[in-house]
């Protein structure tokens, strides 16, 4: 076996500048979407229907991309392929996206938005298991989280900076998007495509000969074993039909009763599933193994410390998924004590959600440099754990404080979750991936950050019109416990290379 040459500060920064575009795309969506379907009249309670775009998209695309990723070897590459053609979609969705006339035009395009940016994302991810040996992977992932926070704190900012420093109005007439948020989403485009195209032609990947020299013998193992596929056709056809069944007895609950048209969202995705299943049990039956086949080979066999490290991810993003759906509506109506998006008060409060965005972004591109250092000295799983539950407490502190200034000191609990979150997982999962393998893995991993996605936007209106009587701060207490309980659970996932 030959060993993956360490690379120097300069490789690990040009490898990973493209996330400075992707986390700006991400950072505006995930900042303005929401002002945005309310300013074309959504109303509260719909929003997380409307924000299931990118966990569908998410769904479809993380495996999809992972897997072809794998397979791809062009002049271009093996993964930069996605980001380029990922990046020239993403930037054009976000110049069209403030101009939406309409609530549905505007959900249409969180739609395209959502799975362009996720094309250029998933295979960053897989791009770091590739060019880096393991015991310079948290590193890796530490300068991709450098780059999410450094670009998140501008694009959080940049409503309140255009109206602020520049005088761009935050205003608009009812059902146009203000002018601040038109000129951040331009932007934003701009940026997203330069530094995505930065990484294209400034890192150069391994070739498929080098790849193959760098595989242990275990590698080489594994991946033989997963190429056989051996899949039982009556197990697969009875857990399919199980699937299809729940789906279809909870789509007729909602339809008789009318509890929550978020239902219907979940009823889809336990029948999708089922339906895949057994489709892939014929297929392999029939002697036919296509991408669809081996991803749903693979979904469900994971290895094991993947497992553990799903239920982690699963808790801890359902709580960021109830900020990032309801920061705007949590704070204008529990601290400014406003609803209407047409008044200055409410987008007085909307400009200080990106600016709390900023903050916690802008504490997880400092603590980022720090967590290989504590990650050495405490433990990967330790460093994690903990983490989480400072995050955690910060979401459950929104509720605590009255002055919206105070939501500073949150913010920097959530900031410090937020880079463990962005690095730490990634790195125990790639030292123990094979990597011919790395795209699709990573890829099915992802979908434990689209999953908790979809259970919020399917549950959290159903609970803020049943449970919480309108009042979304509620919903920002729930995700920071479902966060505390992640941190408790991550002291159960064993990692391997602990001293890394």
């Amino acid at each position: 076996m030959k060993k993956k040459p360490q690379l120097n500060f300069w490789q690990l920064w040009n490898m990973s500048f493209g996330y400075l575009g992707i986390q700006f795309g991400f950072a505006l969506q995930n900042a303005n979407v929401s002002r945005i379907f309310e300013t074309l009249g959504a109303q509260v309670e719909n929003i997380p229907i409307l924000w299931i775009a990118g966990p569908i998209t998410g769904l479809i695309v993380h495996p999809i991309v992972g897997h072809m990723s794998d397979k791809t070897w062009n002049r271009l590459g093996r993964r930069k392929p996605y980001f380029l053609i990922g990046a020239l979609l993403s930037s054009l969705s976000l110049l069209i996206m403030p101009n939406s006339p309409s609530l549905w035009v505007a959900a249409g395009m969180l739609w395209i938005m959502d799975g362009s940016i996720n094309m250029t994302m998933q295979p960053f991810r897989a791009f770091i298991g590739d060019m880096l040996p393991e015991e310079q992977q948290t590193k890796g992932f530490a300068v991709q989280t450098f780059f999410i926070g450094i670009s998140s704190v501008v694009a959080s900012l940049l409503p309140y900076i255009l109206f602020n420093w520049f005088g761009i109005d935050n205003t608009a007439p009812e059902g146009i998007i203000a002018p601040s948020v038109k000129w951040s989403f331009y932007l934003g485009g701009a940026v997203f495509l330069l530094a995505v195209l930065w990484t294209i032609f400034k890192t150069k990947e391994y070739s498929p000969e080098e790849m193959k020299a760098f595989e242990t013998e275990k590698e080489a193992s594994e991946d033989t074993k997963a190429s056989e596929l051996n899949i039982e056709k009556a197990n697969y056809n009875k857990q399919g039909s199980i699937l299809i069944l729940g789906g279809l007895v909870l789509g007729a609950i909602e339809a008789a009763f009318s509890i929550y048209q978020g239902l219907y969202i979940l009823s889809a995705v336990f029948a999708v599933y089922g339906f895949l299943q057994i489709i892939t049990a014929s297929m392999h039956s029939k002697g036919k193994i296509n991408g669809t086949v081996e991803i749903i080979y693979n979904i469900k066999n994971m290895p094991v410390i993947m497992q553990k490290l799903a239920w982690v991810q699963m808790l801890t993003w359902f709580g960021l998924f109830a900020m990032f759906i309801y920061c705007t509506q949590a704070v204008t109506s529990f601290h400014y004590h406003n609803s209407d998006p047409t008044s200055a008060i409410y987008n007085e409060g909307a400009d200080w959600v990106g600016v709390l965005m900023a903050v916690y972004n802008g504490v997880a591109a400092i603590i980022a440099f720090m967590i290989p250092g504590i990650a050495k000295k405490m433990g990967r799983v330790k460093t994690h754990a903990i983490s989480l539950g400072i995050g955690g407490i910060g979401l459950i502190s929104w509720f605590l404080f009255d002055n919206p200034q105070m939501l500073i000191v949150s913010m920097i609990g959530i900031g410090i979750a937020w880079a463990s979150l962005l690095t730490i997982p990634y790195a125990i999962l790639a030292g123990s991936l094979p990597q011919k393998k790395m795209g699709i893995y990573m890829g099915v991993f992802n979908l434990f950050i689209v999953i908790p996605q979809i259970v919020a936007s399917a549950v959290l209106g159903l609970l803020v019109t049943k449970l919480f009587d309108g009042q979304t701060i509620y919903t920002i207490v729930l995700g920071g416990v479902a966060m505390i309980i992640a941190g408790v659970l991550m002291l159960f996932v064993k990692d391997n290379y602990d001293k890394a």
